[in-house]
């Protein structure tokens, strides 16, 4: 198949897990190489450039002050990322963050926005997670900022971390789509339904079905959208997947988990990926790992058949739902 997406691509480590509850997330970058990823997208026929892992602070461990724990450390690696991430887009190759927790996408994502204001393109941001990560200090009971990357994104957050990208906000709520989420703390619910994010939650994909789900959540995008997936691995069932801190039962099969790869795949617009909250001090012979890299296998293209592809892109606004085509008019 033809992949629309730069030929080479740059894995950045950021081993740290100052943004999560539990510890362990910074030995995820190091699970996913042990589990093979380079040679699995390799054998998709991409060009592959490890980076190594980046080098930030130490997990402080601290309280949380004004609503925020280790506030600076999360800085700090965001900071990082954030230009780790801006260096390969510069370059014209799309870059593939292996987390860590879930707070470095404020890192990632504000790089992208930014590189897509220069550029001109539209940016749609796909958030495969079972939490909504919308939390401000405000209304978060932990203080976690791995629950916050979302917020900060769209301008509700410290300062620094709300202009890392140049602009404020970095992402509109319109730019969103969530899918999979199952936990979502109760001052949460009500910001995420005044920002009207779209969110199809695991009710959603029950009742439609992850076919349906995923044909909505790409609707609108063409040959100029740079498509982001964030993929926290607790999107997945623990079933399939244990190895995350943050366990929510009720989470997409195997079978679903590729079917949404495989439809992000079928666009050929994917220009940028985070991994994150891979927790391997709580996985089972590195099994989620394992699994991380066979998702990404088909969000790379790999199917158990040759598919055609049609002259045009599979999801256009043809198949938008009236709400989405208004937004896009």
């Amino acid at each position: 198949m033809t992949h629309a997406a730069p030929r080479t691509v740059s894995l950045i480590g950021a081993p740290t897990d100052v943004g999560a509850a539990e510890r362990g997330a910074s030995m995820g970058p190091e699970a996913m190489r042990v589990a093979g990823i380079q040679r699995a997208l390799e054998e998709r026929g991409l060009r592959v450039a490890d980076r190594g892992n980046l080098a930030g602070p130490a997990n402080p461990r601290q309280p949380a002050v004004d609503g925020y724990r280790n506030l600076e450390a999360v800085l700090a690696w965001n900071r990082l990322v954030h230009e780790a991430v801006y260096e390969e887009l510069c370059a014209g190759r799309l870059p593939i963050l292996l987390g860590g927790d879930h707070s470095l996408g404020i890192g990632s994502i504000s790089a992208v926005a930014r590189r897509c204001r220069e550029s001109g393109r539209k940016l749609r941001v796909l958030w495969l997670d079972a939490h909504a990560d919308l939390n401000t200090g405000e209304l978060s009971p932990s203080g976690n900022l791995h629950g916050m990357p979302l917020a900060c994104l769209c301008g509700f957050g410290p300062r620094a971390l709300v202009e890392l990208g140049g602009a404020v906000p970095s992402l509109h709520p319109q730019w969103i789509r969530q899918i999979g989420v199952r936990s979502v703390d109760e001052g949460e619910k009500r910001f995420v339904h005044e920002l009207a994010v779209e969110v199809f939650d695991m009710r959603y994909i029950d009742e439609m079905g992850m076919r349906q789900t995923l044909e909505q959540a790409l609707a609108g995008l063409d040959r100029d959208t740079h498509l982001h997936v964030s993929f926290d691995v607790d999107f997945l069932d623990p079933d399939v997947a244990p190895g995350v801190g943050t366990l929510v039962p009720g989470g997409p099969t195997y079978r679903e988990a590729q079917l949404c790869m495989e439809m992000i795949a079928d666009t050929r617009l994917v220009g940028s990926l985070d991994v994150v909250e891979l927790n391997p001090a709580l996985d089972v012979r590195n099994e989620t790992a394992a699994l991380a890299v066979s998702l990404l296998e088909s969000l790379f293209g790999k199917s158990t058949l040759v598919r055609r592809q049609s002259a045009r892109p599979p999801i256009d606004l043809a198949g938008a739902s009236a709400h989405e085509r208004a937004r896009q008019a």
